[in-house]
């Protein structure tokens, strides 16, 4: 474990505290940003485009909206000069995926900043050793994703321990909220599983329906962004698992959403290299993905040292997620 080494920063330079949000337009940033505002941060949201947040709030209309096309600023060199170009005293960056855009964006911020949080993710534990996995755990990525992101963890941590970098990583599982398809009971994203669902009929299941997938609401990854602000000191240095209480197993997932469409289930179940012989090549993978993953994570550490309590339970994320599909005709049942 590394020791952290903090850097100098004027923790004094303003009343107000800025902070930037980089891809805050999307699932995590349209309910983490409506916190930052209420909590008297002074907001600037960086995104490659103008789309709308998931779910409208009125803090919105207090942030400033600065568009930044990160691919091609990084190639240019001066996306990170941007950033701190803004003055901020907190930069959330919920968008980075390769080990070249954490190291330019750190490089632009060293000593600049009062703390960085960086949006990780549990799928770079890869296979799991003991369960409910821990964040401490070795990382054993099985895909490029987790390679790619564990590079960035690693990075990170390194650069806490040698140079003082301010920094967290927040670890979400399948994230869910209204306006997108929950991580569906065969492990894949087509919404057109949900509508097999609720029909009742005999639902073919990879494996024994026993492997795990772990989601956590939208609100409770930004809850936990907000309690690592909140908990600055405890928080450097570290990073935390956001899932909720209980991960589902394949079979119990689709008995309740069955039940849920007021059908009882009539569940098979077929080895996952047979699975879905009518499943396109990307359901395929994402089933095998998955399978493979069985995401089962522990919140211990969060509990302890943020006070992370999950306000939605795994199931209740994903049935509100559902009852929008619906109402809004993209599931049809």
């Amino acid at each position: 474990m590394y020791q952290i080494v903090l850097t100098t920063y004027n923790f004094n330079r303003r009343v107000k505290m800025k902070a930037v949000v980089i891809g805050g337009s999307g699932h995590i940033g349209t309910f983490l940003i409506p916190r930052l505002v209420e909590s008297g941060y002074d907001v600037i949201n960086v995104t490659r485009g103008t789309r709308a947040p998931y779910k409208p709030h009125k803090a919105w209309v207090q942030v400033t909206q600065v568009t930044l096309d990160r691919d091609e600023e990084e190639k240019s060199g001066t996306f990170g000069s941007k950033i701190q170009s803004m003055n901020p005293d907190v930069v959330i960056d919920l968008i980075c995926f390769t080990l070249e855009s954490a190291e330019h964006i750190v490089n632009a911020l060293k000593g600049r900043i009062r703390h960085f949080l960086h949006c990780g993710t549990v799928w770079t534990h890869g296979f799991n050793i003991k369960i409910p996995v821990t964040e401490d755990q070795p990382r054993i990525p099985i895909d490029d994703y987790g390679t790619k992101k564990a590079a960035i963890e690693d990075y990170l941590h390194r650069e806490a321990a040698l140079n003082g970098f301010p920094m967290t990583i927040v670890m979400p599982g399948h994230i869910v909220g209204p306006g997108w398809v929950p991580l569906n009971p065969v492990g894949n994203f087509n919404p057109h599983v949900y509508e097999e669902l609720s029909t009742g009929k005999p639902f073919e299941l990879p494996n024994l329906g026993l492997e795990t997938l772990h989601h956590v609401h939208a609100d409770d990854v930004a809850q936990v962004f907000m309690k690592s602000l909140f908990n600055c000191s405890t928080a450097l240095g570290e990073n935390f698992h956001v899932v909720s209480e209980q991960a589902l197993s394949l079979r119990g997932y689709a008995a309740a959403v069955i039940r849920w469409f007021g059908k009882e289930p009539e569940l098979y179940y077929t080895p996952v290299n047979e699975w879905g012989a009518d499943a396109s090549e990307e359901d395929s993978q994402q089933t095998r993905w998955h399978v493979n993953h069985s995401s089962h994570c522990s919140i211990e550490k969060a509990k302890r040292l943020l006070g992370y309590q999950p306000r939605y339970s795994s199931l209740e994320a994903i049935f509100e997620s559902l009852t929008w599909l619906i109402d809004n005709g993209e599931i049809k049942v």
